[in-house]
């Protein structure tokens, strides 16, 4: 019997199993209700060996394990093949409190995960065919479990996750609703053919408590899912030397104090072929933070850190409500071993990444970032159809000079305001930017963009704000091969462009309306040798 059913069979199987009871220990129909195996569903005893004892029977032939309306207390369960766990509407699986009804599970394949993560209250490893089904509700009472220490990893230790799932494959998760987990609420590691549909996370109980983690897994389906949650939303991590590749991630709505959608901190394998789509990301409804700020950190983060790959990743129709960073790019060199036998990693790469008809509302001053590290440079970016509201209102200056920070943990904020208000650019090769709008609510003392270490940048109509106090609306450091065309300001400033050193190259601003500036180039006298400017609409004098 397939362990996915057709949501009209499960409708039927559980018709029957009301009106005729499950006939006995051994289910009717494949149905196996733990009731019958001795679980009081009263949230006040201990569930755990009548519910274990139902999934090890269900696994004999394949089937459905029942959690009929009730509240079942429990600690440590372990899914097995062609067992599908259906929590029906009006009944909830209850995390104990107590650690001691936790398993430790340290799994075969080495992650990074093996120094914290033992205990979960739903655990698989190297299963096939399972599933976790039901309108009805996952809580795992995570506020009971304190952080002990600020120490890691001994920070993140003897907090269960509500699902771990580790070497699976044809995994389903379906319609739950989960709440409550004292740190990730959910992490698939090495997974194969993962399908996360319809279901509901809210997760503000603990530190560290992300919506879900996808960890070196392939061909992930995830459709259709409300998250809020206190710590990153729907992040893909690579723990191990497994790639997380093949993910298509479509019609969510995300709230998160962190970031919403996010690759990394963890990348020792690396990411390939991701797919997002159709999502908005809005303010948490919970205002009092653990972690990151109120209203979140970045929208959109792609972080690649420890080695390994970022490339072929595809992000549209996105709508970004509030987080302070709509979008932030990292590679960086942490290098840190995903076990302590592994190889140090060397500098990873990142390149083939899109955006496409992405709009951001109520960004704060930092501004976003796309940034790789001296001689390995992020490539191939294109940005088309983005529009981002700024706040503005920030004294931060152009000239201001960011240290590079390649070993640290990526944030957005970790250079806090940024010295453009738009975009900082910095060791990146092959930019495109065609139909982007920059705006700010507020006078701003930053240029649009400020572009550092920067070869083969295409600007094509582009829109931009700028103020007097910034003096430009671009700065350019060490830049060659740079493209400004079709493209319109409002407000004024003194010039389009701030050269800065001798070592920008081939700067061509070409049919554009300059009508904002007073002239094309800081300092004038540079304007000759290295810009090339016709067409251009400018003010008269």
């Amino acid at each position: 019997m397939p362990v996915r059913l057709h949501a009209a069979s499960r409708m039927l199987w559980l018709l029957a199993v009301a009106l005729c009871g499950t006939g006995g220990r051994h289910g009717s129909e494949g149905v196996f209700s733990v009731k019958d195996f001795g679980a009081k569903g009263d949230g006040i005893t201990l569930d755990t060996r009548p519910i274990q004892r139902a999934i090890d029977e269900c696994a004999t032939g394949g089937g459905v394990v029942l959690l009929p309306p009730g509240t079942y207390l429990s600690g440590s369960l372990e899914l097995r093949s062609n067992v599908e766990f259906h929590i029906q509407t009006g009944a909830t699986l209850l995390g104990s409190k107590n650690l001691g009804d936790y398993a430790e599970h340290v799994p075969a394949l080495k992650s990074y995960n093996d120094l914290f993560l033992r205990q979960s209250l739903l655990y698989a490893e190297g299963q096939t065919n399972i599933a976790i089904t039901g309108g009805g509700t996952i809580d795992g009472q995570g506020a009971g479990f304190k952080v002990v220490t600020n120490k890691k990893p001994d920070k993140y230790r003897d907090r269960p996750y509500v699902i771990r799932f580790v070497e699976c494959r044809n995994v389903n998760v379906e319609e739950v609703r989960m709440q409550n987990s004292a740190s990730w609420m959910q992490q698939y590691l090495a997974c194969e053919d993962l399908r996360i549909h319809g279901i509901s996370v809210f997760n503000h109980a603990n530190k560290n408590n992300d919506m879900m983690d996808i960890d070196g897994c392939r061909n992930v389906v995830i459709t259709d899912c409300l998250g809020d949650t206190d710590d990153d939303g729907i992040t893909l991590k690579s723990t191990s030397e497994r790639i997380t590749e093949n993910v298509t991630i479509s019609n969510c709505v995300i709230s998160s104090h962190c970031n919403a959608i996010k690759t990394g901190t963890e990348s020792t394998g690396g990411f390939r072929n991701v797919l997002v789509s159709n999502i908005i990301v809005k303010p948490s409804r919970v205002t009092a933070n653990m972690s990151g700020r109120p209203w979140g950190i970045s929208g959109i983060a792609l972080t690649l850190v420890d080695g390994g790959i970022l490339e072929a990743v595809s992000l549209s129709n996105i709508i970004l409500d509030g987080p302070d960073v709509p979008i932030f790019i990292r590679l960086g060199n942490r290098a840190r071993k995903h076990w302590e036998g592994a190889p140090e990693p060397g500098v990873g790469s990142v390149r083939h990444v899109s955006f496409s008809h992405i709009s951001a509302f109520h960004a704060k001053s930092t501004g976003c970032s796309i940034t790789g590290v001296p001689d390995h440079p992020v490539t191939d970016i294109t940005l088309e159809d983005v529009h981002l509201q700024f706040a503005g209102a920030s004294k931060e200056s152009a000239s201001a000079r960011l240290p590079e920070l390649e070993d640290q943990y990526p944030e957005a904020t970790m250079w806090k305001d940024l010295p453009s208000y738009g975009f900082f650019v910095r060791h990146v090769r092959d930019l495109r930017m065609t139909d982007v709008e920059l705006s700010l609510d507020s006078a701003d003392s930053r240029p649009a963009m400020v572009l550092s270490d920067v070869t083969d940048a295409r600007l094509v109509n582009v829109r931009m704000g700028v103020f007097p106090e910034a003096g430009s609306a671009f700065t350019l450091e060490r830049v060659s091969r740079f493209l400004l065309t079709q493209s319109a300001f409002q407000g004024s400033a003194s010039a389009v462009i701030q050269l800065v050193g001798r070592e920008n190259q081939d700067i061509s601003v070409i049919e554009n309306d300059l009508r904002a500036f007073e002239g094309l180039c800081m300092p004038a006298r540079a304007a000759e040798m290295i810009i090339t400017g016709s067409g251009n609409v400018m003010r008269s004098r």
